[in-house]
């Protein structure tokens, strides 16, 4: 972002302050609104945390600087009245203090198609990572470690393969649901994300 881009918004407009909504940057499900002047917008600039104006406590409000459930900043857009941020952020735990995924209500919710449900499915398999073996298939696999994890994503590799040279279309969709199950989980056992997939992808695209 440059300084230029910074210096479009209209801080007057509502007294110093502009809304900042929060936007999950993998399902592009709304999490939040807060407000930021001039100095959370900076902080959350050279921090990567975004940081909000609190106008109950007057200060200067790092999101989840007590429950630890920060948001990183992946971009910020301005509206073309410059004077609202979109802000788009991975959450680390739930952005609600309420314990929810997002301060909004169940209706607000990522569609069940797309990578909006893979984001979704990816906070559920990361949930699993310290449940009982007996909780979950998910929380057995865990439970087996990275090369059980590692062998079915091969396994489900092969279906996925002898789906297609059969020509049985159904079972091609099927096995392919269980080749990209089994790869989140993988990639949740090493710690990393789909997120982190296709930025690779794009930085490939981008070549």
């Amino acid at each position: 972002m440059t300084a230029a881009w910074v210096e479009r918004i209209d801080w007057e407009k509502n007294a110093g302050l502009v809304p900042a909504i929060i936007q999950h940057s993998d399902s592009g499900q709304v999490l939040m609104l807060g407000y930021m002047n001039a100095d959370a917008l900076n902080a959350t600039l050279e921090t990567g945390h975004v940081t909000f104006w609190s106008r109950s406590k007057s200060r200067l409000w790092v999101k989840g600087e007590s429950s630890g459930h920060v948001l990183s900043l992946e971009h910020i857009a301005l509206d073309c009245d410059q004077d609202t941020l979109l802000v788009t952020a991975t959450p680390h735990g739930p952005t609600c203090h309420l314990g929810t995924t997002t301060c909004f209500d169940s209706d607000n919710k990522p569609p069940h198609t797309g990578p909006g449900f893979l984001s979704s499915l990816e906070q559920v398999l990361a949930s699993r990572k310290d449940a009982a073996p007996d909780d979950s298939y998910t929380a057995s696999l865990f439970a087996k470690g990275t090369k059980r994890i590692a062998q079915k994503v091969g396994e489900e590799g092969v279906e996925v393969a002898l789906a297609a040279t059969a020509g049985d279309k159904a079972e091609l969709l099927n096995e392919s649901a269980d080749l990209l199950y089994h790869l989140l989980v993988l990639l949740q056992d090493q710690e990393l994300s789909l997120h982190q997939v296709i930025e690779v992808l794009a930085s490939r695209h981008q070549g």
